[in-house]
């Protein structure tokens, strides 16, 4: 039985722009299946400073960092292990008694999610974004092996950057002819005002064989939803967040959950979409 909450009770939070739930009531599940003495909530700040300094000095003991804050936190922590140096984000920070060290779990479950659906490294890919979950992504495609690639993106100075850093083009606006791998790493589709915007044209979506969203909420965006409905292989951002979400979770209490707790935790967090897709992806 999960111990009542007390003063020896572990926090773990996490830091969006957009906080959502379903975050919290994975971890908080599994601490409930473990009978861990964690409990995790979500915020959102206008004063990220504030909010690390706090990190630190209450003794939480991990937060999940995401956009608009993966790189803007680095110099507010202590050191970055490698997984967060390489790419110069942040999306984990672990309070290592009062050190704050970063770490990058999104660059895993990209790597992850690609390797699992078998994607040959030959398939040409267009990414939209350039920030700190671009980077992960583009990371993670360089590493396994994807050589043939352009970035998207309005930010000419963040996006050539990028490009030329791993060895792949930019352009400011969408090609006429997309790769067969579209890759949104923007919040075109996340729950908000952007919640109905289509991440890539239409005719680009019909001429790609795989469809590849960051965007966690919801789990369904447009992009994803006419992808599917062209018969195109899909990789949802639920399925990032789940995956790099049980590395964090890992960092935290350093216990990897079973199969099974995982995806009961899914279950609760996400529902059957996401438990089934990652299911799936795992054969």
């Amino acid at each position: 039985m999960k111990p009542p909450i007390g003063r020896d009770t572990k926090l773990c939070m996490s830091l969006s722009g957009r906080p959502g739930n379903a975050g919290s009531r994975l971890h908080n599940r599994l601490y409930e299946l473990l009978d861990l003495d964690y409990i995790y909530k979500s915020f959102s700040t206008t004063d990220l400073p504030a909010a690390i300094g706090g990190v630190r000095a209450l003794g939480i003991r991990g937060c999940a960092i995401s956009m608009p804050f993966k790189e803007a936190v680095i110099p507010l922590i202590d050191r970055l292990e490698p997984s967060a140096q390489a790419i110069e984000s942040v999306n984990t920070i672990v309070n290592e008694g009062g050190v704050l060290v970063g770490h990058n779990t999104d660059y895993i479950a990209a790597r992850s999610l690609l390797a699992r659906r078998e994607i040959d490294p030959a398939t040409p890919f267009l990414l939209r974004g350039s920030g700190g979950m671009a980077r992960a992504v583009v990371a993670a495609l360089r590493d396994s092996g994807f050589t043939d690639g352009t970035i998207v993106a309005r930010n000419e100075e963040a996006g050539r950057i990028l490009a030329d850093e791993y060895g792949y083009r930019w352009r400011p606006d969408m090609p006429d002819q997309g790769g067969l791998l579209l890759v949104n790493v923007t919040p075109l589709g996340m729950e908000g005002p952007d919640s109905t915007a289509l991440a890539f044209p239409e005719t680009l979506i019909g001429a790609c064989a795989i469809a590849f969203d960051v965007v966690a909420q919801p789990p369904e965006t447009p992009f994803l939803r006419a992808a599917r409905a062209s018969g195109k292989t899909v990789i949802s951002g639920a399925e990032v967040i789940v995956l790099q979400a049980i590395e964090q979770f890992v960092l935290y209490t350093g216990i990897r959950p079973s199969p099974a707790q995982i995806r009961e935790a899914v279950l609760f967090a996400h529902g059957t979409t996401t438990a089934d897709a990652l299911a799936l992806s795992a054969d």
